[in-house]
């Protein structure tokens, strides 16, 4: 399986899309295996489990055989490595000045708003059935919050680390979807939601979003 091209293990709609998405603007050839183990599904559940043990999405097989999991050092990884793909580079180099704000808002997002989904997906894990629904709800104001620090504190030309896109920009694009979604975060983040709208309608991905992530009617919330 890992003779040819890279391997994801992922699912439409999952952290998993900004990966796909970046490995499509590069150029790299890449296959999907289908992994929404939120599902409860144990086939898939087994199948993910082959390659991480946490038996969460996104994981990365590259056509060596090794495995990078944690879909903000998957992105770092492809953007530094293959820099010279056909969408140009997708990160700033090591001496470029922008690179620790890069690094920051990388690191930020998973760490202060990905990883609530865990707990918001389902509560119960954490709490009693009769507090999930709190949960639910103070973590959807924590995520609004995030974003709005997150806004207070860039100045983004045409994406959020000048003007040309990096993996920053499709992660944020992916993440801002999900709960409390896009009209929240626009509301939000009026910076962010500048360059997420691009993000969007940039014409390379087109074919992409409408396959694994599509704009279907009401998708904004």
């Amino acid at each position: 399986m890992t003779s040819g091209g890279f391997v994801v293990y992922g699912a439409a709609g999952s952290g998993s899309v900004p990966v796909e998405a970046a490995m499509t603007l590069l150029g790299l050839d890449y296959t999907v295996v289908e992994g929404a183990t939120w599902t409860g599904d144990e086939a898939i559940l087994a199948r993910v489990g082959a390659v991480n043990p946490l038996r969460q999405i996104p994981a990365l097989v590259t056509p060596g055989g090794e495995t990078v999991t944690e879909s903000g050092a998957i992105l770092t990884w492809l953007a530094d490595t293959f820099r010279d793909g056909a969408a140009g580079p997708l990160s700033p180099g090591l001496d470029d000045p922008r690179r620790a704000q890069f690094l920051r808002w990388m690191t930020y997002i998973p760490a202060a708003i990905y990883s609530l989904f865990w707990v918001r997906d389902e509560p119960t894990r954490l709490v009693p059935a009769e507090l999930a629904d709190e949960v639910k709800a103070k973590t959807a104001e924590r995520i609004a919050d995030c974003w709005a620090m997150m806004d207070s504190q860039v100045s983004p030309g045409r994406y959020l680390l000048g003007e040309e896109m990096s993996v920053l920009d499709l992660y944020v694009a992916v993440v801002s979807r999900w709960s409390p979604r896009r009209t929240r975060f626009y509301r939000e983040a009026p910076k962010l939601a500048a360059v997420v709208r691009r993000v969007d309608e940039d014409p390379r991905l087109a074919e992409f979003w409408a396959a694994r992530f599509p704009f279907s009617e009401g998708w904004e919330g």
